[in-house]
């Protein structure tokens, strides 16, 4: 995990946010996101200030509300299964704009918008002030089984390796004047991810004998380690120390 790899939802900075340890940041978000999901549905208000308390953070970090914005189309899905709630959920009905709604599906769908969208816009805040390394040290860090952590660090070591062996596959295809226009061409797809499946297989065990070859005995270590005073934990925590006010406000008013 010594070298650098950076993601598309990274923003390069140097704001207070950027500096941060990783794990007080991952921990900052988790808190967060429990904290918004603890909060009554009926108190509309809270999110809103939620949403405030995100803006700042996105104000202090420079992310444009654009950058932010757009990826939030991640959530489209669960976007389309709340517009569904209000149209077959059961209980009391309410007319609005001569739709037959329910009243349980609308408090729904609000909970799962307001919810959802705080707590994707927390995580793209996050990616886009943290590498990908950074974060997997702050996994680490933070004691997740270290076979996970592993698990994912490859992933994302080897993921852009794999995607470049598919397009020099298909480049290969193309070039002998294959082009995939129905089933009957399915059987070489078939074949190619066959090959791409060995392949890989194989590259994992030449890599594996590799890292046995130089010392590897089950974990990773633990490299680049920084101390971390109480000043930056206080700073990291201020966001869910402020959703932690209005959260109890939320279920006191």
């Amino acid at each position: 995990m010594s070298g650098g790899h950076t993601h598309r939802l990274y923003r390069h900075g140097h704001s207070p946010v950027h500096v941060l340890p990783p794990h007080t940041k991952l921990t900052a978000v988790l808190a967060f996101v429990l904290i918004v999901v603890a909060t009554p549905r009926e108190a509309v208000w809270a999110f809103g200030a939620y949403a405030v308390l995100l803006a700042l953070v996105a104000y202090t970090a420079r992310v444009p509300a654009g950058f932010v914005l757009g990826r939030l189309l991640i959530e489209v899905p669960f976007v389309a299964f709340a517009v569904l709630m209000p149209f077959v959920a059961e209980g009391e009905r309410v007319d609005v704009l001569g739709l037959s709604l329910s009243v349980n599906g609308l408090w729904g769908a609000w909970n799962v918008l307001a919810k959802g969208t705080l707590g994707v816009a927390a995580s793209v805040l996050l990616a886009a002030t943290t590498e990908l390394r950074e974060l997997l040290l702050g996994l680490q860090r933070l004691r997740l089984p270290p076979l996970l952590v592993q698990i994912a660090s490859f992933m994302i070591r080897y993921g852009d390796v794999i995607a470049d062996e598919m397009r020099r596959m298909r480049i290969a295809r193309e070039s002998r004047g294959f082009e995939a226009r129905g089933v009957r061409h399915w059987g070489v797809l078939a074949k190619s991810a066959g090959a791409l499946f060995i392949r890989s297989y194989e590259r994992g065990e030449r890599v594996h004998l590799a890292m046995l070859s130089r010392g590897y005995s089950g974990a990773m270590p633990l490299v680049d380690e920084v101390a971390v005073d109480r000043s930056q934990w206080s700073y990291a925590l201020s966001l869910p120390a402020a959703a932690l006010v209005v959260c109890v406000l939320g279920r006191v008013l």
